[in-house]
């Protein structure tokens, strides 16, 4: 059982996951910060001073915060765009190292049809002399 768990646990796959999870755990610290540090303060400028969160509905003792439940989805719709950008980036990215790495060397196949065409040039040039 310990073999098949650190086969599983060293997987590529499973440690590029704990790596985006932890880059994305930052990236999302930051991109709140975008928004409750300068995007909505300007979007409280432009509405004349609102703010979300202090919206609230109140009925008896339950109290229904729906401005940070706004504020909830402003904060997702960024991080979504956010990272909808960062991946088109990064596809755009390998899409440039992939017509890099295209240029190879012929496969054996390849090698065995320039062989046939050259055999077959010499061949021409044998019955022309």
């Amino acid at each position: 059982m310990w073999q098949e768990f650190k086969k599983f646990a060293l997987k590529g796959n499973v440690i590029d996951l704990a790596v985006g999870v932890v880059i994305g755990g930052a990236f999302s610290k930051i991109v709140s910060s975008l928004v409750n540090d300068i995007l909505m303060p300007l979007v409280g400028l432009l509405l004349g001073g609102f703010d979300f969160t202090k919206l609230k509905y109140t009925y008896d003792d339950a109290t229904i915060l729906y401005g940070q439940f706004i504020q909830n989805i402003v904060d997702f719709l960024i991080v979504a765009f956010s990272i909808f950008l960062f991946v088109r980036l990064l596809q755009k990215f390998r899409k440039k190292q992939e017509v890099k790495t295209e240029v190879k060397a012929p496969t054996t196949e390849e090698k065995y049809l320039q062989e046939i065409r050259d055999i077959l040039k010499e061949q021409q040039q044998q019955k022309g002399v």
